[in-house]
């Protein structure tokens, strides 16, 4: 061995301790296990590694025999779990090509004595895994992600006493057992739930939420004691039929949905939520403003009358608006019974804040333009808007409409973008 290989490795072995723990904290857990070679003083360092993270980085597996690549992973963790010592705050595991294998009990159940901070679950193929119940003894838990899980807390399960994050994704649950879970975890600030099972209709309480992210098949979303609530992004994927049903002269969904955000402050509208909120008897402002609502976007069907009252209500309902998308539903562009337009003949009304305004997808139609002309007519202080068209058919001749259109705001411009 050359003097200066020696100078090197000499140098490795007499770093602090807090700088090789710094070193390997950036490390994959793979690299992490091969620095063991580098001298006495790393040989056993990585095994008290607090971060334990089992995905495609850090468990390479090319064989093809999925008996083989099971075989190895569950290897790979066993051997990891056995020689580890001291405190494991995080605990990823998400490959490619996991399944819901039994020996995944076995190690939820190892690190229930480990008070883990930060579990991240996630099967890629397969069935449902069902958790254990040993899962719900994590009483240290902050964050808790599971992906393609079934979840059936036991009757002793006390909820997450300190848990402020919660990632649900292509889950089955019984609503009661959610519900429940979700009021429990006093702490809980943020909650993704992305493809449920097991209900259709999503009530929220938690007092403490300041984030939150749905999409799925559900009929309906509330929300309880919710008044700190932030940022909200609903997305409901299929068209809620079932609100048309509604009896005449019905409370909006629109009032209901709001009753519990006074301080929403970004709210995203996706796919067919606009639809369900706009069932029912449609007021011309909400009881109580959105005061604190800077960011609002919108996925449209704009001929559509009731989707139209409903976004007129959200604007003249958020005196403070800055930024506003609008994304068209292109399905169903072309659809719908031809109806009064309320932005063509509304009374003058004037978004004080707006500086931003995006719209995307649209077709040149008659109630997009009027929209368009709407609110750049009644935008005093706005910097920009955003246009970018369905197709390329047109467009010149959109582009022509756009520009003469009046502006309240002598610094405006309009941007066209290629679709």
């Amino acid at each position: 061995m050359s003097s200066n290989v020696k100078l090197e490795l000499d140098k490795l072995s007499n770093l602090p301790g807090h700088l090789i723990d710094k070193i390997l904290s950036h490390l994959s857990l793979r690299d992490a296990v091969r620095t063991s070679i580098l001298s006495s003083k790393w040989r056993y360092k990585w095994v008290t590694l607090p971060y334990l993270i089992f995905d495609n980085q850090s468990v390479l597996v090319s064989n093809q025999d999925q008996t083989l690549v099971k075989n190895k992973l569950v290897s790979i963790v066993d051997h990891v779990l056995l020689l580890h010592t001291g405190p494991i705050h995080k605990f990823k595991l998400s490959h490619r090509d996991l399944q819901g294998v039994s020996d995944i009990d076995r190690w939820i159940l190892f690190l229930s004595r480990c008070s883990v901070k930060e579990f991240i679950l996630e099967i890629w193929k397969g069935h449902r895994y069902k958790l254990p119940s040993s899962i719900f003894s994590y009483q240290k838990l902050i964050h808790l992600e599971l992906f393609n899980c079934l979840l059936k807390p036991p009757c002793t399960f006390i909820g997450f006493k300190v848990l402020k994050s919660l990632d649900l994704q292509h889950i089955t649950m019984d609503q009661g057992d959610f519900e429940d879970m979700i009021s429990s975890c006093p702490l809980l600030e943020r909650l993704t739930l992305m493809n449920f099972e097991g209900f259709n209709r999503l009530n929220i309480r938690a007092q403490n939420l300041l984030f939150f992210d749905v999409g799925g098949a559900f009929e309906d979303v509330s929300f309880q004691d919710t008044f700190h609530l932030a940022v909200v992004s609903v997305g409901l994927y299929e068209n809620p039929g079932g609100d048309q049903n509604l009896a005449f002269g019905s409370t909006c969904n629109l009032i209901k949905f709001f009753a519990c955000l006074p301080r929403v402050q970004r709210l995203e509208v996706q796919n067919f939520f606009l639809k369900h909120l706009s069932a029912g008897v449609i007021p011309m402002k909400l009881l109580a403003p959105c005061v604190d609502l800077s960011f609002l976007s919108i996925r449209i069907n704009f001929n559509n009358k009731e989707e139209n009252l409903a976004t007129l209500c959200l604007l003249r309902s958020s005196p403070n608006l800055k930024e506003l998308e609008m994304l068209t539903r292109a399905e169903e562009q072309g659809t719908g019974r031809t109806s009064a337009d309320p932005f063509e003949n509304f009374q003058s009304f004037s978004f004080n804040q707006l500086q931003l305004v995006k719209i995307v997808g649209i077709t040149g139609s008659k109630k997009e333009l009027n929209f368009i002309k709407f609110m750049l007519s009644n935008s005093p202080v706005l910097e920009r808007m955003t246009v970018k068209p369905a197709s390329t058919d047109g467009g010149w001749e959109l582009l022509k409409e756009l520009l003469r259109f009046r502006r309240a705001s002598m610094h405006a411009e309009i941007i066209h973008l290629d679709p």
